[in-house]
């Protein structure tokens, strides 16, 4: 069963917002109480947090599908709904975050390190808030927003100092286990390594952590073998060691080419060349493992490498081998800048930014895109004819009805708000002028030509209700 999973799509989903309330206050002996209805409460985001005690992504690989909570509707009696709760996934450290194109979203770093990867929708304004000089009892109130939604690509880096590299059955993980309390799986037979392991190293006052990259083989940067899985781990490290087996039982093989082969599939991958490395001559307690070890040693030193002669089993050379990777390791701390803490930046918009743009895309139809008019658009009730004029008197202030006129936008004309794929399309009348003073009854708005159904039956039988009372009141005798 696998219990290390280093990478995972996962599907996101924030909340939605509630919806406002639409409520009059409905006393005894207080028939226009007024409006009062709530506001709807906010949907929960879905927020990535960094925390130490999870090293692996196999919680998201068996359910990748997460979405926080919605948020409750307003209700009357000025009663706002209840927000939604925040969904917070814990991650390892060291986890990226990327799109499905594979652009780097965050890169999740210390302790505690956050990233809304969703975030929740507005609740809806009862009309309460909605109410002004003007329109003083609002018939309608405004949707809740959609919660973002959404995949992402969690990526996880190992962050350690120290990362071994080398092929199968070299010794990484023998090493690992003597030089730190880490446990990992050894065995005399390829690819016992299955994932990254971890340990912690104390040499004298530095403490840090060494890991091994498993399954590097001719052909790893392109897939071959498990090495593409997990060359990924090797990105962090400050310093690269090579694990090389002076006494492989293959006859083909020689830790010279062993070297060359690592370091071709190092360049391959990228981004590495920097970094400095160690060389290894691992299992010198075995008299042939000595005597290669010999014959390669000022080859390897000719070529600039520090080499280290040790052995696993005999812990030879791995007090001065620990030593030695504890000063790189703090050289390289030493060099790195201060992390400075996070400034906020305050980015004002431009006194000419009206926030919308207008394009004509083809004849008679024109697309208005920005933050203000899409949001407004998905908190609209189109079955509500008083909402429409208010999404209509909202636009007109905001300028868009001027800036369709200047892109020479003519009555009849289709106008589009928001993305062709899921834009609100109407014929546009520039008739709007202020709105508020032209409403009828709560509800309705007389600027739409075809009032609603349900509108037009209740006019006719208020209609033949004052008929009948004028009769009445013409015949009733005195």
């Amino acid at each position: 069963m696998t219990t290390f999973v280093d990478r995972v799509e996962l599907h996101v989903a924030a909340g939605n917002g509630g919806h406002g309330c639409a409520s009059v206050h409905r006393e005894k002996f207080k028939p226009l109480g007024g409006p009062d209805g709530g506001n709807g409460g906010r949907g929960g985001d879905v927020i990535l947090t960094v925390d130490q005690s999870v090293t692996t992504l196999l919680d998201y690989h068996h359910s990748p599908h997460r979405k926080a909570t919605n948020g409750k509707p307003g209700e009357g009696g000025n009663r706002s709904g209840k927000d939604g709760s925040d969904l917070v996934l814990p991650v390892p450290d060291g986890t990226v975050v990327l799109d499905k194109r594979g652009n780097v979203l965050a890169d999740l770093v210390g302790e505690g390190t956050t990233y809304i990867a969703a975030q929740g929708g507005r609740g809806g304004l009862g009309n309460a808030a909605l109410a002004s000089a003007r329109r003083k009892a609002p018939g309608f109130a405004l949707l809740g927003e959609p919660g973002q939604a959404g995949d992402v690509v969690l990526e996880l880096k190992t962050v350690a100092d120290v990362a071994l590299v080398g092929y199968p059955s070299a010794g990484k993980s023998s090493l690992i286990s003597v030089l730190s309390a880490a446990k990992p799986k050894i065995a005399d037979y390829p690819f016992t390594t299955l994932v990254p392991n971890l340990g912690v190293v104390t040499a004298g006052s530095t403490v840090y952590t060494i890991a091994d990259v498993p399954g590097l083989i001719p052909g790893a940067s392109q897939g071959k073998g498990l090495g593409l899985e997990f060359l990924r781990h090797v990105e962090r490290c400050s310093v690269l060691v090579h694990v090389l087996d002076t006494a492989t039982l293959e006859s083909e093989r020689d830790p010279v080419s062993d070297l060359d082969v690592i370091e071709a599939e190092l360049a391959a991958y990228g981004g590495l060349e920097g970094r400095p490395r160690l060389v290894v001559l691992n299992k010198v307690d075995i008299p042939d493992g000595q005597d290669l070890a010999d014959i390669i040693r000022p080859e390897l030193e000719q070529r600039g490498y520090q080499i280290f002669e040790v052995s696993a089993v005999s812990r030879t050379g791995l007090k001065e081998l620990s030593f030695a990777l504890a000063g790189i390791v703090a050289e390289a701390r030493a060099a790195r800048p201060k992390e400075e803490a996070t400034r906020i930046v305050i980015r004002p918009k431009a006194v000419d930014d009206a926030g919308f743009t207008v394009t004509a895309e083809e004849e008679g139809l024109y697309r208005v895109r920005g933050e203000k008019p899409e949001r407004w658009v998905r908190q609209t009730d189109f079955n509500n004819d008083e909402a429409v004029g208010y999404l209509a008197d909202r636009l007109n202030r905001l300028g868009v009805e001027e800036a369709l006129v200047k892109a020479g936008a003519r009555a009849g004309d289709g106008v589009a708000i928001g993305s062709e794929d899921d834009a609100v399309v109407f014929d546009w009348e520039p008739t709007m002028a202020a709105g508020a003073e032209m409403l009828g009854r709560r509800g309705e708005d007389h600027r739409l030509e075809a009032p609603r159904p349900a509108a037009q039956r209740r006019r006719d039988r208020d209609a033949e209700r004052d008929d009948a009372d004028r009769e009445y009141d013409e015949f009733r005798p005195f």
